[in-house]
């Protein structure tokens, strides 16, 4: 898939670690997030815990695979940013599938929306409208 693979324009092979990455990365400006029901992985070791955590806590949750480059996902988060502060016992997740590639690996299309309910994922969303995903996060809040 076309921006799978990360493109180093250091030269030097390295991550450049003064980068910004997950929301901050993606360089909008988004929504505050009143209930800190909203995380970002930024590395596969980031969402690997909070999969964990989603998984052991049972918490309803909904993960947004996005991208950088993707301009669909650049139009939807702001609004799933805005939507977490209207579903606050959601946990809200957003995964770059370029920082982190060995746990995003089975993410085919972006943005993609998955949802959890004690632990297991119940529903998938391809996609965007923010209609579509208010009604999608009702249904599983």
């Amino acid at each position: 898939m076309e921006g799978r693979m990360g493109i180093d324009m250091s030269g030097n092979g390295e991550d450049n670690n003064n980068s910004k990455k997950g929301l901050e990365g993606t360089g909008l400006i988004l929504p505050i997030n009143h209930h800190s029901n909203l995380k970002s992985a930024s590395t596969d070791n980031d969402f690997t815990q909070i999969l964990t955590h989603i998984k052991s806590s049972k918490t309803p949750a909904v993960i947004n695979y996005g991208a950088s480059w993707c301009r669909v996902c650049s139009q939807i988060l702001p609004a799933f940013c805005s939507l977490s502060n209207k579903f606050p016992k959601l946990s809200f997740v957003y995964a770059d599938i370029d920082e982190c590639p060995e746990t995003t690996q089975h993410i085919r299309y972006t943005p993609t929306f998955q949802f959890f309910r004690d632990g297991e994922k119940v529903d998938e969303m391809y996609g965007t409208g923010e209609e579509r995903l208010h009604d999608r996060l009702w249904l599983h809040s």
